[in-house]
């Protein structure tokens, strides 16, 4: 017969009582006739006793609460400085960065992704099923760090100052971990959905004094580097940076043609489309070392780039990555070490705009679980550790629209109403404005486009005020902006800043990854990926250094290698370089 619902499994019938050994010793007594022997010296004896037994049982148990407590306290996952567990032999190693999330990202995309689909509020993220710390991001120059810097504390262990890729506050590089691994024999790779010279991808392959140095990153990323090519396969965007002056979408300030320096000096194979992708066909006929530019800057916000088939996605980018190094390393005794960026979540959460930001969340995670996945099916002894250089935006799931006190509720319906991003409304109405017709179109006809081509089909927005209206009409420039707010309003998501803020971040692992649990500092993240990899990044900052005055650049110039030491000045404008100006 089942148990009953209402009692507990493995119970007596017989209530439970403090008295009970009192009473047992009643019914035997009345079974007995009072045969059993019984005195008031035996009882008080045997209470006695009774009483000592407790007080030892209760010094015993308290003694081993306390050794518990200092035990876990000292337990290999919280003890500075503890070895981090290698796996013997070859192993692969991927390292994850979701630009700009923070924990609040990770609450409104999985809110989101409930009402979207129509899951239980237990639905979770595959995320957050390897949640295991978090992570402090300040920097050497600052509480709230930017990208570069960030980036460095992954790829050298070490604090720099903001605006610094992989280079210490006295100027001199510091090795990074992918360098160290390539000199160990790893293959290695950076994939991200921004420029591949953007802040993150060159703090792992390159070394310049400010960020800003971009087309000095593009050189050294392809092998114009002291320590020759040390990536074997790029993918992203970014484009621009490669092609020389004199060509159409360049945004070099000189002449060199990376791309050919890339093929003919270095031994590059270079794609730049779709379709060139594809032919890939997910990394089995992939040829390394290979770059893969496919846009002249960014790649579009997921939520745009969804609604064409003109480039690939993050997920399609890692697995053909993915696939591409585990083929080149099957006959070798390393494995690869490749870093996946989810570049454009911070981009939108600079713009404040929720939509874009929440489907760059999701587009991470599914890549992110495609990676778990990999790991999964490989032969092959892995790793995945995923965290965030920064949080952008002071993101809050909640806002306080008016004076009256704020309602506990939140709108997903609001955004998933929204069919692009901000700024790519924001290019169509530049567009239209400096179009023949837009020129001789007057307030009146300008704000009904905006009405009915840009905030009713774009945005899902079907009650937008004349303020709001007349606001986009007298600065187009700032429209991206006010799209956003737009949005923003509506689903009542709040922001702090257009920048970025020193909130702590999680972290997130497979077997393996128990060092990291707790709250750590991100330059203890990178200390943890070379020591997974066990290889010496000490033993490259010091090749690195000797290379400073001994190695030069083809192009002949001047300045050192690192490129020029920046003012405060170059430093502050580097970090602005997500503001949107006025007039455009």
């Amino acid at each position: 017969m089942p148990p009953s619902d209402q009692q507990p499994l493995f119970t007596s019938d017989r209530p439970s009582s403090t008295h009970s050994e009192e009473r047992a010793a009643a019914e035997d007594d009345a079974l007995l006739g009072n045969g059993r022997k019984s005195s008031h010296t035996y009882s008080y004896r045997k209470g006695f006793w009774k009483d000592v037994g407790l007080f030892v049982w209760a010094v015993l148990a308290t003694a081993a609460v306390i050794v518990l407590a200092v035990l876990l306290s000292r337990s290999p996952s919280r003890e500075e400085g503890k070895p981090i567990p290698k796996p013997g032999g070859k192993k692969n190693l991927i390292f994850m960065v979701s630009d700009g999330m923070g924990p609040a990202t990770l609450s409104l995309s999985r809110s989101f992704r409930q009402f979207q689909s129509g899951l239980p509020y237990d639905d979770v993220l595959v995320l957050d099923q390897y949640l295991i710390g978090s992570s402090r991001t300040r920097s050497n120059s600052s509480l709230i760090t930017d990208s570069a810097a960030g980036a460095t504390a992954f790829g050298c262990g070490m604090k720099t100052y903001n605006g610094a890729i992989a280079m210490l506050p006295d100027h001199t590089p510091c090795g990074t971990v992918l360098e160290a691994a390539k000199k160990m024999g790893y293959m290695t790779g950076l994939v991200v959905t921004t420029d591949i010279t953007d802040a993150t991808p060159a703090s792992f392959a390159s070394h310049v004094n400010v960020r800003t140095e971009e087309d000095l990153i593009a050189l050294q990323e392809v092998g114009e580097h002291p320590l020759g090519r040390v990536v074997d396969l790029l993918f992203g965007g970014g484009r621009c940076h490669f092609l020389p002056n004199t060509t159409t979408g360049s945004c070099r300030a000189d002449d060199r043609d990376i791309t050919k320096l890339a093929k003919e000096r270095y031994g590059w194979n270079y794609i730049r489309n779709r379709k060139e992708f594809d032919s890939l066909e997910a990394g089995t006929k992939a040829e390394l070392p290979l770059l893969g530019l496919f846009a002249n800057t960014d790649l579009p916000y997921e939520i745009d780039r969804r609604n064409v088939d003109t480039y690939p996605s993050l997920d399609e980018m890692a697995r053909t990555a993915l696939k591409a190094l585990e083929i080149a390393t099957q006959d070798s005794d390393q494995g690869f070490f490749l870093m996946i960026e989810g570049s454009r979540i911070d981009h939108a959460a600079h713009r404040n705009d929720p939509a874009a930001h929440v489907h760059e969340c999701l587009a991470y995670d599914k890549a992110f679980a495609s990676v778990v996945e990999f790991l999964g099916n490989s032969k092959t002894e892995g790793m995945v550790i995923s965290t965030s250089d920064h949080e952008t935006g002071g993101l809050s799931v909640a806002r306080q629209n008016h004076q009256s006190y704020p309602r506990y509720r939140w709108y997903p319906e609001v955004l998933a109403n929204a069919s692009s991003s901000a700024s790519h409304l924001a290019r169509l109405l530049n567009v239209h404005i400096t179009s023949p017709e837009g020129v001789i179109l007057g307030e009146a006809s300008l704000k009904k486009y905006i009405n009915e081509e840009l905030v009713k089909k774009g945005l899902g927005i079907l009650d937008a005020t004349d303020v709001e209206l007349e606001l986009v009409v007298k600065s187009p420039g700032l429209s991206a902006y006010y799209f956003a707010d737009m949005l923003s309003r509506r689903a009542e998501v709040g922001w702090s800043t257009h920048g970025h803020s020193a909130v702590d971040v999680n972290i997130y692992g497979t077997a393996g990854s128990e060092a990291l649990r707790g709250n750590r500092e991100n330059t203890e993240v990178g200390k943890f990926l070379r020591e997974y990899l066990d290889v010496d990044v000490d033993a490259i900052t010091k090749e690195l250094a000797k290379s400073l005055k001994s190695f030069d650049v083809a192009s002949g110039d001047s300045l050192p290698w690192t490129g020029k030491i920046p003012t405060e000045e170059e430093l502050i404008m580097a970090s602005k370089q997500y503001e949107i100006p006025l007039g455009l």
